[in-house]
């Protein structure tokens, strides 16, 4: 479990094909490795990967086919969001995420408000339904609340703080955007559907 409070960017540096999937080197940026261990997870742009090797500032990751097909950005060397998974005790600082990303969202829109930034994305049909105004949703890996929903469209609001410590400041109308939706609202749908 993860919280979408993003603690370092880091980059991708390397990938190299696996048979159904590709081997994935990170360079952690400042995201510190020594309580890291061969196992671990850490949330890559909104992706929880197994640490299956480590080496000074770099680990590496393994995606599989079905994770490079459901993400975007995975798949090609450059900058990510990191995250270590939730030891007891942490704080909860954005909402509970899971780090599997639902499906991938295309930016629509990128504009300054303010000393802000308003951010519009278009997320997969199938997933608008769990999208609501004030909830909760996860935008590579960064915990977001939602601004505005309109049909499957939604906005959410981009502090300074935010922009400077993550990689959403380079975003674009067209970028593809890791999404992930609120775990409560999965969870009151099949409840509701089993009444």
């Amino acid at each position: 479990m993860f919280t979408g409070i993003v603690a370092a960017v880091g980059s991708i540096v390397e990938t190299s094909p696996l048979e159904a999937g590709k081997r994935l080197v990170i360079d952690a940026g400042e995201l510190g490795l020594a309580d890291v261990g061969i196992g671990d997870s850490i949330a890559i742009s909104g992706c929880c990967l197994t640490v299956i090797e480590k080496n000074g500032n770099r680990f590496v990751a393994e995606a599989s086919k079905e994770t490079l097909d459901c993400t975007a950005g995975l798949d090609r060397a450059g900058p990510v969001n990191l995250e270590k998974a939730l030891q007891f005790g942490d704080r909860i600082g954005g909402h509970l995420v899971a780090g599997h990303v639902d499906g991938v969202g295309t930016v629509l829109r990128f504009e300054p408000v303010g000393e802000s930034m308003e951010l519009e994305v278009r997320a997969p049909d199938a997933l608008a339904k769990y999208i609501a105004q004030k909830g909760s949703v996860t935008v590579d890996g960064v915990s977001l609340t939602v601004n505005d929903v309109d049909g499957s469209a939604f906005s959410v609001n981009l502090i300074p703080h935010t922009l400077a410590v993550t990689t959403l400041k380079d975003l674009k109308p067209g970028a593809q955007v890791n999404l992930e939706v609120d775990l409560i609202a999965r969870y009151v749908e099949r409840m509701l559907a089993r009444e």
